[in-house]
């Protein structure tokens, strides 16, 4: 009687813990960008500039890059479902709170605190897959937290829009909260306690190895590329609210949340560009992401709403492809203490997407959206160069290893 029932037990709970992973990925990513589609609203509500509502996105990009090597080194020590779980919980307190912001200042700390929790999600979960799904099943559970990573970034942003236009701005920071306790309680529940955690070394070993890390040129030249895809991804989907809030377009929060719809796109981008880059190469790869990039840079210019969506998936999707590439190559160019390795990359990754954010305000309020077109495409361009220096002609990766790659944004 008990033979058959004890793999069904198994696999419900394989199942659970595959829940578990892309839940905590969904809630992560609820809450970093959410602000995004609001930008015109905060700006007409509190009388700013939108240089200064844009701090509500870059306050948390910056939030998460401060804290990430801080939140590395306590989950060697203490272990991963430590950190994962109360990081989770930890988050529901400043989103709530963003909704009792009564200037655009306390909401720009409510969400600079955000940011300081979620590295404890997106920094260790990935470690924690690699020790506890090593094996045939590791590339089913990243895809799994991939997936969740993804939708939770167009979630926060559909779900922040349409309930400020239909009810409240701050209930909207309300739902996101409440969702992301339940998730919280989920994962807390159905994440496989660890087996295979095993202390890191010394701080000081550490430390070394990110000393060695810094005097590696190519490996400076992938956090570079790293820089830039979140520069110009941030700064790209905050200003174009504004862009799309003007005539002709007119677009109300809930239209700009819908607009999101595009990173979705991720979910396919990031496993096709792992096929094209296993087939042509590295460098080939990352022109065909400068390509990409620039020619939906380009249709976004347009008067017609269905071309400017069009360029905006295009866009999103060289940048994907430039993320996938940069950060697989960051564990090459690494060779040896990837984890630090990747500590650092998502260190400059993350001041990449806060740069973006203020950088970009200044071109907005200087030439609006054209200018920013143009500055986009430069950093484009130089995101490319990084990409040439960090690799060599023939240098090839494999497709497993991209479409197993984490979605950072």
């Amino acid at each position: 009687m008990h033979t058959p029932i004890q793999p069904a037990a198994s696999s419900s709970s394989n199942r659970l813990g595959l829940l578990a992973v892309m839940l905590a990925g969904t809630c992560t990513f609820l809450n970093v960008y959410c602000t995004q589609p609001l930008l015109p609203f905060l700006r007409q509500l509190f009388h700013a500039s939108e240089l200064q509502v844009s701090l509500t996105v870059s306050a948390t990009t910056f939030g998460v890059a401060l804290a990430a090597p801080f939140v590395g080194l306590m989950a060697e020590r203490i272990g991963r479902k430590k950190v994962i779980v109360p990081a989770l919980f930890l988050l529901t307190i400043p989103t709530l709170l963003a909704g009792t912001a009564n200037g655009i200042a306390s909401l720009v700390f409510w969400r600079f605190l955000q940011g300081i929790f979620v590295p404890g999600i997106i920094a260790v979960m990935i470690a924690y897959i690699g020790e506890e799904f090593a094996g045939g099943s590791v590339g089913r559970v990243m895809a799994a937290y991939v997936t969740g990573t993804v939708f939770g970034g167009f979630l926060g942003r559909f779900i922040a829009g349409l309930v400020a236009t239909h009810w409240h701005w701050r209930a909207a920071f309300v739902v996101i909260a409440a969702i992301n306790f339940l998730g919280a309680l989920a994962v807390r529940q159905w994440l496989p306690k660890a087996k295979n955690f095993v202390r890191g070394e010394s701080a000081r070993s550490v430390l070394n190895d990110i000393r060695m890390h810094l005097h590696n040129p190519r490996l400076l030249a992938t956090f570079a590329m790293g820089f830039g895809v979140l520069f110009s991804l941030v700064g790209a989907f905050t200003y174009v609210n504004f862009y799309l809030a003007e005539p002709p377009f007119s677009l109300t929060s809930a239209g700009l949340g819908a607009i999101f719809c595009v990173y979705l796109l991720g979910l396919v981008v990031t496993p096709l560009s792992g096929r094209f880059l296993d087939r042509s190469g590295f460098r080939p790869t990352a022109v065909l992401a400068l390509l990409f990039a620039v020619s939906g840079l380009a249709c976004t210019l347009s008067q017609h709403l269905s071309v400017v969506i069009v360029g905006l998936a295009l866009f999103s999707s060289g940048n994907f492809i430039f993320q996938a590439a940069a950060t697989v190559q960051t564990g090459i160019n690494a060779g040896r203490a990837r984890s630090s390795a990747a500590g650092l990359y998502v260190t400059l990754y993350y001041i990449g997407g806060s740069m973006g954010a203020t950088v970009l305000g200044w071109i907005w309020l200087w030439r609006g959206w054209h200018a920013c077109v143009a500055a986009l495409a430069c950093s484009s361009l130089v995101t490319l160069g990084f990409a040439f220096l960090s690799s060599t002609p023939a240098e090839r990766i494999s497709a497993e290893t991209v479409s197993e790659t984490a979605n950072l944004s």
